[in-house]
């Protein structure tokens, strides 16, 4: 386990990132989830709450370039279940489980996004509720060796969170250009203190000249209740 600012900042540009774990009282199941952009169109934007979702949406309508890679639902939320990514696949995750598939079945139908030379990976999560605790999972669908035609998709379970700790997964292992994909599992990181411990550590660590929003949630695992935090950039 390796400390989660330490991690954060040890890049300018991880890219999108999500964080998934348990609180270190252990009552409750942490969510973390930021965007970063390099470009005009990418920093164009802010988290904005509907109902118990999360969406995406310019910040200035009137500079939006192109919304397909940028616009979408990054949490959705479902009886029992929370569904986390930095893409159009969180509507593809939610679709199969109200059909009565699963996360894994989802994804399969998915690979990463159209934007070469990159092929951005797309990062997923799921956390599902029971008994008092949680469990969760991520993945990760990459390009191979950045070539188009071949698609790589990784799972990973994590059935019985510790309290204090959660991982890490991020579309890029740093800046370039190309942008590196990342590489590896997810990283086991430290969770410290309350939300909005959880919430400035977080945002301190991301550079500054290319962050543009954070949304956390914590999600108490006695009643199912949680609170939220939306940090943007751009107000």
């Amino acid at each position: 386990m390796v400390d989660l600012k330490t991690e954060i900042s040890s890049t300018t540009y991880p890219g999108r990132g999500i964080i998934i774990g348990k609180s270190e009282d252990g009552k409750k199941a942490v969510i973390g989830y930021f965007i970063m952009g390099r470009s005009t169109n990418s920093r164009n934007r802010v988290f904005v709450k509907e109902g118990d979702d999360l969406k995406t949406q310019a910040f200035d309508p009137s500079q939006l370039v192109d919304p397909s890679l940028i616009i979408y639902a990054p949490v959705r939320t479902l009886d029992g279940q929370t569904v986390v990514t930095n893409g159009d696949q969180t509507d593809t995750v939610r679709d199969f489980i109200l059909s009565g598939k699963t996360f894994e079945e989802a994804l399969r139908t998915r690979t990463f996004e159209p934007d070469p030379p990159n092929f951005t990976p797309r990062i997923s999560g799921i956390l599902e509720f029971a008994d008092g605790d949680f469990s969760y999972k991520m993945s990760i669908l990459k390009s191979n060796e950045g070539k188009e035609e071949s698609a790589l998709r990784f799972f990973y379970e994590y059935a019985q969170p510790l309290a204090g700790q959660g991982h890490f997964i991020h579309t890029y292992k740093c800046d370039g250009n190309p942008i590196p994909s990342f590489e590896g599992e997810p990283t086991s990181v430290n969770i410290s203190g309350d939300i909005d411990t959880f919430t400035n550590d977080v945002w301190s660590s991301l550079n500054e000249d290319n962050k543009v929003s954070l949304y956390t949630r914590f999600i108490d695992l006695a009643t199912g209740g949680f609170e939220d935090r939306i940090i943007n950039k751009n107000v």
